[in-house]
């Protein structure tokens, strides 16, 4: 069966999630969706481009079991920059301020591509604040064995070049209306948006009108892009990084990732054969999305098996 038929009939939308800001050198802000008093925290991290509304199809179901965060990083969703740099090393600080500051206890990161790199990044350089890591698609190194898609390729390609990505960003805003934008960005994740809950992709498309209106939006995606690309060009660096986290790992993966090829995950995962490894058939980069059945399922199955010493260590 695959993975998006345990998705054919999705829950009704649930109250929306409490927004929250914290205070670190300048606002933040993140979503609370409750879950029982004494459960185990997960944070869950978006993309690049993302924001709290990536995780909006999966976080009520697991709060009914965890407590569950989600953050918006510097220069995505609703926290702008305001003179904070939204480049990876300083996100990664700015989630460990956060788990410090504002958590003050250890949590299960969840980390969709970009924020599942950080996440990795965190759990090595404080392995005090992470108990536990679930990588849904992270950004990896593609290596040799994996084929990465040509528009995305090119797409990055423009990032590494500070000019030439201003002037292809500028030309799809031209070109596209903020919703136009926002699908697009969903029909590249996807290989069906049909199977992302309607609420929730309202809910993008809301927030991309409103960002339309922030200024340069353009440029620290630029930055957040280009520092993405510098980490992931350091393959030998990252492959060690990984080979020293200690906590359990969860890792998922789309079989038809455009961006991350599944051939990258499987090579990380032969790497570190201790992390439980999960596949999503014909589901593309965001499996919380286009199959969140299937990955509640996964991340619930192992938080009660491989993840249970994560749990305890993640309770307040």
């Amino acid at each position: 069966m695959a993975a998006w038929q345990h998705d054919l009939l999705p829950e009704p939308p649930s109250p929306p999630p409490t927004a929250r800001w914290a205070d670190l050198d300048g606002p933040v802000h993140y979503v609370d969706y409750g879950g029982p008093e004494g459960g185990p925290l997960l944070l869950l991290v978006h993309g690049l481009g993302g924001s709290v509304l990536n995780w909006a199809a999966v976080a009520p179901t697991l709060a009914e079991t965890c407590r569950v965060l989600a953050i918006d990083l510097v220069g995505f969703g609703r926290t702008q920059p305001l003179g904070r740099s939204p480049h990876i090393d300083a996100n990664r600080d700015l989630l460990a301020r956060f788990v410090d500051e504002v958590v003050g206890h250890p949590v299960i990161l969840v980390g969709n591509s970009m924020g599942g790199l950080l996440a990795m990044l965190l759990a090595d350089a404080r392995p005090d604040l992470v108990s536990g890591l679930v990588l849904v698609d992270p950004a990896v190194p593609v290596g040799p064995t994996a084929r990465p898609d040509p528009l995305v390729t090119v797409m990055f390609g423009a990032y590494a070049v500070p000019a030439v990505a201003r002037g292809f960003l500028a030309r799809r805003r031209s070109l596209l209306s903020a919703e136009g934008q926002a699908m697009a960005v969903l029909r590249l994740c996807c290989v069906d948006t049909t199977r992302v809950p309607a609420h929730v992709v309202q809910q993008h498309l809301e927030l991309a009108r409103e960002r339309q209106d922030y200024p340069d939006v353009d440029a620290e995606l630029i930055v957040a892009g280009r520092s993405l690309i510098l980490v992931l060009a350091r393959r030998r660096w990252l492959y060690a990084l990984m080979e020293r986290i200690t906590v359990p790992v969860l890792l998922l993966h789309g079989a038809r990732d455009r961006l991350v090829p599944v051939a990258a995950a499987r090579a990380v995962a032969k790497r570190n054969p201790e992390w439980r490894f999960e596949v999503a058939e014909d589901v593309g980069h965001v499996p919380q999305l286009e199959a969140p059945g299937w990955t509640i399922d996964r991340i619930r199955d192992w938080l009660v098996d491989e993840g249970a010493v994560a749990v305890l260590a993640a309770r307040p």
